[in-house]
């Protein structure tokens, strides 16, 4: 893992030490854990973890202005010295709009300025501490320094209503350590903190003028484009070097098999139009897209491009043999990854700890076999699909604009997958009562569905659209939770609604897709933790900001129409010079994913049954342990359960084991005892009064 953390005193010199630290409980320094200082008191920055040199900028105007960066950020030290004296003034939004995936801190004399990103896959913390406020981008040092307890309703709104910004609100696991939002920065002054938001907000009185989809798509494939550059120009790293063969392997088998990445630039080719789009970008890009000469196979020129083939579960030979076609393109070097019942889902459990609990980590170890034969920057195509495709709430954004004609196609496409003749009266009447819901009601629905346990299963596409057509619904784990959880979390959705004004200043449709992007984003950060291969660096460019951007910006229209994601790659890559794609490139197969998961769980049921023997999850609360093995048992016998539901329960108990046994904390110079939840689970007896 790799973060940034500081601090914003109420005074200069209030650390009480000539350098940088604090003065813990018996007089000691605090200092992060393997930290490399940014700049010192009063208010101190330090870039913790295996930082890359040319990925920590620090720009300093004098001792009091300064500008640091972390991560891959194209603009050059010119830039950001502009930048900085342009943040003079409290503009903002301009340290967001580089190419890469960053973080940008800027001191300007006492006042502090952090910069989130817009998808949420850079997230920025803050907590209250000595008087002042402590700031990272990663949330267990943070819980650490304050000797932080669970905060066990937003794990309850974790399973309860995940996709629900106002159960969740703004909290994390561990009690008072906050999270600024998507799109927002963290204003520090002499200690005192303000959350300000650098994107402008759409008014609902007014509709958008209307988007050009040429100009919009074009806008795209450049953001794209330039994103992936951002990459390219870096400087090139070659991890340690091999020490030594190994009978009966080959370098690259030997480098995966000691978690070792490849030198150079690689991609994930798995067939679909997400990273067959960045691989084909990346490989036409002039310069020397692959490896270094001299390391690794030696291709030069070539970008090594890694496609998975899961030899356990089928379905998936269409799309591998589309990646094999696009392989043949003379400046990838391909290679492929086979995997079998040891990759399945749920069949390797071990590994670290991350800093927030996520489904991805019943899957981190098939990602990581596919990682560890990738290359030391590897681009992946995660995110695609959350930034481009339409989440169905968009149709009562149409409806909204006046835009029914546009509601034909993708209707009629439900309809075919139905078959029957009454699914576009059902789609239009969900579509227009959602358009006339107030964004309160809708949480107050939902709050009474979860007081009277109503989980309704949706069954096709269709019922998944047609429940999607709401503005928030119960997580697919929410049925297994105790009475208690539920209660408890229909009360911060009744509070939520009375503060929360979020939701009301946008419509349905875009409110939605914010949403669920801002999950999968955290999903991915927890997943880049868990799988994640030493010296290498996973490159997700569609959740960029300036790509979010011009996603964005793509008519609604557009979005709607059933292979909207895949038409608009394919333009991308028209526009980039790519035309040679083979037949039925971008076309969606899911059931595979589905599949393995089940005969994951199929052969990994015993021991996680034995893993909610007895789980922490019911410990605190929230569930009934002999409920959950119930349904595990049931799930590994074939019954249609909710299978994104228990990878919640099962994700969420393996965070929970993880952190409870580490022994460690992120600071030197504390006591023992200065880590996050050091008494371990305390009975809730008090869960209603909590969460008024």
């Amino acid at each position: 893992m790799r973060w940034l953390v500081g601090w914003s005193s109420t005074a200069a010199g209030a650390s009480g030490t000539g350098s940088a630290g604090a003065t813990g409980y018996d007089g000691e320094t605090l200092h992060p854990v393997g930290s490399h200082l940014l700049w010192g008191d009063p208010d101190p920055l330090w870039a913790v973890g295996d930082w890359r040199p040319d990925e920590v900028r620090v720009v300093r105007a004098d001792a009091q202005n300064r500008i640091a960066v972390l991560g891959t950020c194209a603009a050059g030290d010119e830039e950001l010295r502009r930048a900085l004296f342009t943040a003079r003034g409290g503009a903002l939004r301009h340290l967001t709009a580089w190419a890469g995936s960053y973080t940008a801190v800027v001191q300007v004399g006492r006042r502090i300025t952090v910069c989130g990103d817009l998808a949420g896959a850079r997230p920025v913390f803050h907590t209250p501490w000595a008087g002042g406020t402590a700031y990272a981008t990663a949330a267990l040092p943070l819980a650490d320094l304050t000797e932080a307890n669970l905060d066990f309703g937003h794990l309850a709104a974790l399973l309860a209503a995940p996709d629900v910004p106002a159960a969740l609100r703004d909290t994390t696991p561990y009690e008072g350590v906050r999270r600024i939002p998507p799109g927002h920065a963290l204003v520090l002054r002499a200690g005192a903190r303000e959350i300000a938001g650098y994107e402008p907000v759409a008014s609902l009185a007014v509709a958008a003028p209307p988007a050009d989809p040429d100009r919009a798509v074009d806008a795209v494939r450049d953001a794209l484009v330039e994103a992936v550059r951002a990459r390219m120009s870096a400087p090139r790293h070659v991890p340690d070097l091999d020490p030594g063969p190994v009978p009966g392997m080959g370098p690259a088998e030997r480098r995966a098999a000691r978690g070792m990445p490849m030198p150079g630039i690689g991609a994930d080719l798995s067939g679909g139009p997400a990273s067959g789009t960045l691989a084909l970008l990346a490989a036409g890009l002039p310069g020397r897209p692959g490896t270094l000469l001299g390391h690794g196979t030696g291709a030069g020129e070539r970008l090594l491009a890694v496609t998975f083939n899961d030899l356990a579960v089928g379905g998936r030979e269409a799309e591998l043999e589309r990646a094999v076609t696009l392989a043949a393109n003379p400046r990838l070097h391909h290679v492929v990854v086979t995997g079998g019942e040891e990759t399945l889902p749920y069949a390797d459990l071990d590994g670290p700890l991350t800093d927030e609990p996520g489904p991805s980590l019943v899957t981190a170890a098939r990602h990581r076999a596919r990682f560890a034969a990738g290359s030391a920057d590897h681009f992946t195509g995660h995110g695609a699909r959350q930034v481009l495709d339409a989440h169905p709430a968009r149709l009562a954004d149409l409806l909204m604009d006046r835009k029914r004609r546009h509601l034909v196609r993708p209707v009629a496409a439900l309809a075919r997958a139905d078959g029957s003749v009454m699914v576009p009266a059902r789609v239009y009447g969900a579509a227009r009562r959602l358009a006339r819901t107030p964004y309160r009601a809708g949480l107050e629905l939902l709050a009474e569905r979860l007081i009277r346990r109503r989980f309704d299963e949706p069954r096709g596409a269709v019922g998944a659209s047609l429940a999607a057509l709401a503005w928030a619904r119960p997580g697919p784990a929410a049925r297994w939770l105790t009475g208690e959880a539920l209660a408890e979390v229909s009360v911060l959705l009744g509070s939520g609604a009375d503060r929360s004004t979020l939701g009301a200043s946008q419509r349905p449709g875009e409110f939605h897709a914010r949403a669920v992007l801002a999950r999968y984003a955290a999903d991915l950060r927890v997943l880049e933790q868990a799988a994640e291969i030493r010296s290498q660096r996973l490159h997700a460019p569609f959740l960029d900001n300036q790509v979010v951007r011009a996603c964005r910006e793509l008519p609604e229209a557009l979005r709607v129409q059933p292979g909207a994601r895949s038409a608009v790659l394919r333009t991308v890559l028209e526009g980039a010079g790519v035309t040679d794609l083979p037949p039925g490139w971008g076309t969606p197969s899911h059931a595979s994913s589905a599949a393995a998961t089940r005969a994951g769980l199929r052969l990994a049921a015993d021991s996680l049954v034995d893993l909610f023997s007895t789980p922490f999850l019911a410990e605190a609360g929230l569930v009934e342990a002999r409920v959950v093995r119930k349904a595990l048992r049931a799930a590994a016998a074939g019954e249609p359960l909710p299978l994104d539901g228990l990878a919640d329960l099962v994700s969420l108990e393996l965070w929970l084991r993880r952190l409870l046994s580490r022994r460690g904390t992120c600071w030197t110079g504390t006591p023992a005892r200065a880590r996050a939840v050091p008494s371990g689970i305390q009975p809730r007896r008090d869960a209603l009064a909590s969460g008024a």
